[in-house]
């Protein structure tokens, strides 16, 4: 067992060592032995329904690289699903843990008061868009979030119905899952669901219904609503909220038209309906601003984090208007939402962020977009690749022309990447999703396009 002392020199040494943790570094075949070890023991006590991409056994991080039980380093371009904003083990965030730690653990939030709980509240409340003033509440994930609103937008309006966009997720937690229309899976066995919510298209530009471009996708979709839903199935005065992903996570990185998110406001405006952002991947400084809203100048009445919100410590919050978030004690609670050593984590993400990795998201976002300017010119594969700042989609297709959906190549391209040392995800049936630390420089930036680049073009040789 390694002693305290004995943990903080490794770090220490980890630290000093720092050049050699930026690359990927292959020493065994994949999976390794203690992998596979770890694998069998995986398959004999965890439940089935995780889903694994690839077998990286993690057992150490830094900055933007993971190194596994065998000795391997990958580059790490999935972040844990674009959680670990800051990096793996960030020196600052480490020690804020620690001391934290060392000091209070847990009394209950809901209970009892913590002096950071508020800190980081004015923090958070002061990014989201709009002159009101702000209110939140701290949770322990995104689903848990989303829940938050779900029952926020409910009390604040006395309402209870919601429209949702099919392609989003939301969670997986009854009335999040009831909001999310991702994948059939996700829902099937378990029964009825929260009552009295409608699902819409996602505007998406790359496979408009109507031949709309990225820019202009998503006029029908708005008079379906206005046209279809609020004449045929719900009255606008019974609808509490309407929730979106400014770009969609797992429905393939897919950004939503500025023009279609400020009619959705004007929409919700003009009925008394919550507008609900769904930041929990997209925010936190990965599109190169605290959230993704406010590239599209929309300012919502909910908004709801976590992922990157700390850096790997299980944090969520909803962040409302302050006559949205007046419900009285007792109307909401949690016994570990908001737990000091996570706040502590999250303060120190947030002024890594606001110093420094909010801007380098942008700028090494807009470098990776002009590097794979050309890729659909270049590789026939790729369809399509979109987002914004560190949250990049690149669409496999099997032929440009006829679109068709490229699940297989980009499988194959997701697995290949790994064997090369590079960490990736897929997003929707058949996108590559690059959301990696906000921390990486153009050198990793390079180095991952072009393992990425290999892949594809080997995949690209057999289809």
């Amino acid at each position: 067992m390694i002693t305290a002392p004995e943990s903080k020199t490794r770090f220490s040494v980890m630290a000093q060592s720092k050049t050699e943790w930026r690359l990927p570094q292959l020493v065994t075949e994949l999976p390794g032995l203690n992998a596979k070890r770890v694998l069998e023991q995986d398959a004999k006590f965890m439940s089935p329904s995780y889903t694994r991409d690839y077998p990286l056994v993690a057992k150490r991080g830094r900055g933007a690289v993971v190194e596994d039980v065998d000795g391997n380093m990958f580059l790490d371009f999935a972040a844990g699903i674009a959680v670990c904003s800051t990096g793996h083990c960030h020196p600052k965030v480490v020690a804020a843990i620690q001391e934290q730690a060392a000091e209070l653990i847990h009394m209950s939030g809901t209970d009892f008061y913590y002096e950071n709980m508020p800190r980081f509240a004015e923090k958070l409340a002061a990014t989201v868009p709009g002159p009101e003033a702000k209110k939140v509440f701290f949770t322990n994930s995104g689903t848990e979030a989303v829940e938050g609103a779900v029952k926020l937008a409910r009390y604040a309006t006395k309402r209870d119905k919601f429209v949702a966009f099919y392609g989003c997720f939301h969670g997986r937690s009854m009335g999040s899952l009831s909001l999310t229309a991702s994948k059939s899976t996700q829902r099937k066995g378990f029964g009825a669901l929260l009552s009295g919510v409608e699902h819409i298209p996602y505007p998406y530009g790359y496979r408009c219904a109507h031949g709309h471009t990225a820019d202009t996708c998503g006029a029908e979709i708005l008079e379906q609503l206005e046209g279809q839903i609020f004449k045929r199935l719900f009255d606008p005065e019974e609808v509490a909220g309407i929730i979106i992903e400014p770009i969609q996570g797992e429905g393939g990185y897919v950004p939503a038209p500025d023009f279609f998110l400020q009619e959705l406001q004007r929409i919700c405006r003009q009925h008394g309906i919550m507008l609900i952002v769904d930041e929990v991947q997209s925010g936190m400084g990965r599109t190169g601003k605290w959230w993704a809203c406010e590239n599209s100048g929309i300012q919502p009445d909910i908004l709801c984090s976590a992922k990157g919100i700390a850096s790997g410590m299980p944090l969520g919050a909803f962040i409302a208007r302050e006559s949205v978030m007046n419900w009285k004690p007792g109307s909401h609670g949690t016994t570990f939402g908001g737990n000091p050593v996570c706040i502590a984590a999250g303060l120190a993400t947030f002024d890594l962020i606001e110093s420094e990795y909010r801007e380098n998201a942008a700028q090494i976002g807009d470098y990776i977009f002009q590097k794979t300017a050309d890729w659909t010119d270049k590789y026939k594969i790729v369809g399509d690749v979109r987002g914004r700042g560190l949250m990049i989609g690149i669409e496999i297709v099997r032929e440009q022309k006829t679109k068709e959906k490229g699940a297989d190549l980009r499988n194959h391209i997701v697995d290949s990447a790994f064997r090369r040392g590079l960490c990736i995800l897929g997003a929707g049936e058949n996108t590559l999703r690059l959301s990696p630390p906000l921390l990486i420089d153009r050198e990793q930036a390079d180095a991952a396009l072009a393992i990425l680049e290999q892949c594809i073009q080997e995949e690209e040789g057999k289809a």
